[in-house]
């Protein structure tokens, strides 16, 4: 798998946050925690409820409601190969 970088751009391409399986109660449990760590600036960020290829799996999403990662430019820009990178780490398939 590659590597993904946590750049802004990326992160306007990315498509978690339409995610079927990232509902809107996890959207609204997890916005105050997503907005303090973008003020810290992307690059910087150990832990992000979004972008799950560049960062890690969901804090609160458990269940696979339907993915999106292979639509997503990020995943094909990086050429990856899962999917549910929200629920499966990129290292664990």
């Amino acid at each position: 798998m590659s590597i993904v970088d946590r750049t802004k751009e990326n992160l306007e391409h990315c498509k978690c946050l339409s995610c079927p399986s990232y509902t809107t109660t996890c959207k609204i449990k997890e916005m105050p925690h997503n907005i303090l760590d973008m003020m810290k600036g992307i690059e910087k960020i150990d832990d992000l409820e979004g972008m799950f290829c560049a960062y890690s799996t969901s804090r609160c999403i458990d269940e696979d409601k339907g993915c999106l990662c292979s639509e997503c430019e990020v995943h094909e820009k990086y050429d990856l190969e899962n999917q549910s990178y929200c629920l499966y780490d990129g290292g664990t398939y």
